[in-house]
């Protein structure tokens, strides 16, 4: 695969020499020739539409233009429409994906979940019946079983915006490390409640008793990254079936996180109001509040992340280590996201240590 392309429909509200610029510096991250157009009108995107080739769209208001996005066909690739502004869901033909409301750098992301999805294809599994039940599964490239499992849950602040397409690229890298890659999407509270994500990801894990595929159930380990650091350890406290936790720059102390309104609220919208208020849902969901959770832990914390963070992660550390439980702890240099990012030094720290301790060689 050499070329992908962004299709910026007429009307979309943003500069276009941005979004020209965000694209090419995607595209040369990712190896791909791109290119960026305006279309005008529904013809004009229509007729950019190519197979094969990873696309994304910028559909922007035209009611003739979104029409487009539920049509299949031969004229329609597994394509990324991608709204910037905040639309909630919408709904697209087989085969193609819709994000939204991550602003222009959300056009980043979108360009990679094309790519990515045509490079390395993973079957789709639902595992509740909700379009936000399933799980993605990428499994070693040798046929020789049972595999380890990585389940991974994306962050985003519990929020719907953001989704499993942030750790494509995880899942893709833990596959070549001898991994089967169980990409989990779930609901998130934001529009199905606080009780729905637990459930889910409770759901997902536990699913894996059921995929058709030859894996080894005693050694899963469950990687969450920011906001699913925390829905990594809550599973892995509520069930057995998990036999490490992996938090990458988790937020792990949801009072503090409420207290000090990180994420502009985050905590306290996810889990429905202030500690205060509810007092028993932040005592079952909080990190802090459940050493020792019993699971042995791999915790890793970017040390140019937010400092808030890196307190949550070095605090959370030392309270579970003093109530008994066993807990590496990586903090190396890398941002919030150099710990889903396989070119990263600090990714590779982690996958090392994933590895040594899952027995993988």
């Amino acid at each position: 695969m050499s070329a992908a392309q962004v299709v910026v429909a007429e009307g979309v509200r943003a500069d276009h020499a941005l979004l020209t610029k965000v694209a090419r510096g995607e595209f040369e991250r990712l190896g791909v020739d791109g290119t960026v157009a305006v279309a005008a009108g529904a013809a004009g995107v229509r007729d950019r539409l190519a197979a094969g080739t990873p696309t994304v769209v910028l559909p922007g208001p035209s009611a003739a233009v979104r029409a487009l996005m539920t049509r299949g066909g031969a004229h329609t690739p597994a394509t990324v429409w991608y709204d910037i502004e905040v639309t909630g869901p919408a709904a697209v033909a087989p085969g193609a994906a819709h994000l939204y409301g991550r602003g222009v750098w959300g056009l980043v992301w979108a360009i990679r979940h094309a790519v990515l999805r045509l490079r390395h294809p993973a079957p789709r599994i639902a595992y509740g019946p909700g379009a936000e039940q399933y799980g993605e599964l990428r499994l070693p490239a040798a046929a020789d079983g049972p595999h380890p499992v990585a389940v991974l849950l994306h962050g985003g602040f519990w929020r719907s915006i953001w989704g499993a397409d942030l750790m494509d690229a995880l899942a893709i890298d833990l596959a070549a490390r001898g991994f089967a890659a169980w990409n989990l999407e779930y609901r998130r509270p934001d529009r199905f409640g606080w009780a729905a994500t637990v459930s889910d990801v409770a759901a997902g894990v536990a699913a894996l008793s059921d995929v058709d595929a030859d894996l080894d159930l005693d050694r899963v380990a469950v990687l969450g990254h920011s906001a699913g650091g925390q829905l990594a350890l809550r599973v892995a406290a509520d069930h057995g079936q998990v036999a490490l936790a992996v938090p990458l720059a988790g937020v792990l102390d949801l009072a503090g996180g409420d207290g000090r309104g990180i994420g502009t609220g985050a905590v306290t919208a996810a889990l429905g109001g202030p500690r205060y208020e509810v007092p028993e849902i932040y005592a079952s969901s909080d990190p802090m509040a459940r050493v020792p959770i019993g699971v042995p832990q791999l915790v890793v914390q970017g040390a140019d992340d937010d400092l808030d963070l890196i307190d949550f992660n070095r605090r959370y550390v030392a309270a579970a280590r003093a109530a008994g439980d066993d807990v590496q702890y990586v903090e190396e240099p890398g941002d919030h996201f150099a710990v889903i990012d396989p070119a990263a030094p600090l990714w590779h720290a982690t996958a090392e240590a994933l590895a040594t301790t899952l027995k993988v060689t």
